[in-house]
């Protein structure tokens, strides 16, 4: 399991920079004030994980942040939206192609407006 540090020190999602500008994530039950720290933190942790550019299932990504596999899978759809840096996530099957398992990989969007520490 692998340790990631960074610091939220707002509340509000709104008030959050740590894309370069707020982080955009929506949803019909999603409130800024509940869950924008924890969201942000998660889009945070799966950044800092992919972003050597090495394939992983959504289980190995889960193992070592420490989240939900839904919450990797909805992080790294948000990774891929122009507002949170555009960033390309490519995905491959693994294996046996009838299994259906699927890896991800992410190559971070040097050019965009987002998260590039």
């Amino acid at each position: 399991m692998i340790h990631l540090k960074f610091i939220l020190t707002h509340n509000l999602l709104s008030d959050l920079n740590l894309f370069n500008q707020p982080v955009f994530i929506q949803g019909s039950d999603y409130d800024p004030k509940l869950d924008g720290k924890r969201l942000a933190g998660q889009m945070l942790k799966v950044f800092e994980y992919m972003r050597n550019g090495k394939y992983r299932t959504l289980y190995e990504i889960r193992s070592a942040i420490n989240e939900p596999e839904a919450s990797v899978s909805a992080q790294l759809r948000h990774l891929r939206k122009d507002r949170n840096g555009g960033h390309d996530i490519q995905k491959k099957r693994r294996e046996e192609p009838k299994n259906g398992l699927w890896e991800y990989k992410l190559i971070v969007n040097h050019s965009g407006n987002g998260y590039i520490p």
